[in-house]
């Protein structure tokens, strides 16, 4: 249990500073969608608008797009914004949280901010970092009012199916406990795709954007799917924090969802090549190991000689090319690798990538 109250996020701090290269491994998002492409004038824009509590068409365009009523529907500035708002609205200091382990750290670092004591469950790399819901189970305190989990998996990318999903919700609504579930990366299992957990009960909230999958992170276009009455709190304690929301950016967001399509499109293809890239890089390689998935954009391997904040400094000094350190995802013998950039810079990347584990280990030989 951890009870320190975080006031800032050391991961967010080092990606904003310290993470840029000229090939660039470390970002998690497909790459910025054109705007050109959106094919909006000046003339389309406009600096405010009817904003209450929701823009109505984009309201209505998400609520379409998730498949419930706009009166579960609660727009925030980003997933990171929704992950806050969600879990201020939903917990008081000195409730217990129960938050899977590794995960992105801005979740916990709200949960400390927010004067909650924090629980964890371990999503094991020796299992491919799936959630074993029998753990899940003893993890639970009568005080249990959140569970908190990535699905996919950030940093992983590992699926959790919906059979696990149900199982939490019912362990959760039998302590009285909701379930938070950040699926900001979820829209790129592009084949089969899973529905959102939101439809599995309604002790379920969902935080999703589209940031990562559609490279439209600009617009800052998140949200939380929640029960209405759930959700009507939320709007009332986001006036506490960002008020009115930027009118000409609901403007592109209802473009953009009307194209979604189309970007979608774009992003599969991109992702596509990459990952064939990232499975050539993979392929006999025996300096680094673990699971990485079919899907998403990120995946987590262990690097088996050697401290990995040397590697990155390493990696970054001589190739030009940043990974993201497993220390900010609590797991210091991992890093983190985005395959979301351009195809022509991440197939160098990669390259640059292997040639460094090569030398790393003629060093370390």
């Amino acid at each position: 249990m951890s009870n320190a109250r975080a006031v800032a996020s050391t991961y967010l701090e080092w990606a904003k500073l310290c993470s840029a290269a000229k090939y660039n491994l470390a970002t998690s998002g497909i790459m910025s969608y054109p705007l050109a492409e959106l094919h909006v004038s000046p003339q389309d824009l406009e600096i405010n608008g009817l904003t209450v509590y929701g823009y109505a068409p984009l309201q209505e365009r998400l609520a379409r797009k998730c498949g419930v009523t706009p009166d579960c529907v609660v727009a925030a500035a980003g997933t990171a914004m929704a992950n806050h708002l969600a879990m201020a609205a939903l917990l008081e200091p000195g409730d217990d949280v129960l938050i899977e382990q590794p995960t992105y750290g801005p979740i916990l670092e709200v949960a400390s901010y927010l004067r909650a004591n924090i629980f964890r469950f371990e999503r094991p790399a020796a299992r491919d970092f799936q959630i074993d819901p029998d753990e899940v189970a003893r993890r639970i305190t009568p005080r249990t009012r959140l569970i908190c989990l990535t699905n996919l998996h950030n940093p992983s990318g590992a699926l959790t199916s919906e059979e696990t999903l149900a199982r939490i919700g019912e362990m959760a609504q039998k302590s009285g406990a909701q379930v938070l579930v950040d699926e900001v990366y979820l829209d790129m299992v592009y084949d089969q795709p899973p529905r959102s957990s939101f439809h599995l009960g309604s002790n379920f909230v969902v935080t999703t954007s589209l940031t990562k999958a559609y490279g439209l992170s600009g617009l800052r276009c998140g949200w939380i799917l929640a029960q209405p009455d759930t959700a009507k709190r939320m709007w009332r304690l986001n006036d506490l924090f960002a008020a009115s929301p930027v009118h000409p950016g609901e403007l592109l967001s209802v473009v953009a969802l009307d194209l979604l399509d189309k970007i979608n499109a774009r992003a599969r293809k991109l992702l596509e090549t990459n990952r064939k890239a990232l499975d050539a890089f993979f392929s006999g390689r025996g300096d680094v190991g673990g699971f990485h998935g079919p899907w998403g954009t990120v995946c987590f391997p262990h690097l088996k000689d050697g401290p990995v904040d040397e590697f990155c400094e390493f990696l970054r000094d001589r190739y030009e090319t940043s990974v993201v350190p497993g220390r900010f995802f609590e797991m210091p013998e991992h890093f983190r690798i985005g395959i979301g950039g351009d195809p022509a810079m991440t197939a160098e990347a990669l390259q640059r990538l292997a040639a460094a584990l090569d030398a790393w280990g003629a060093k370390r030989a």
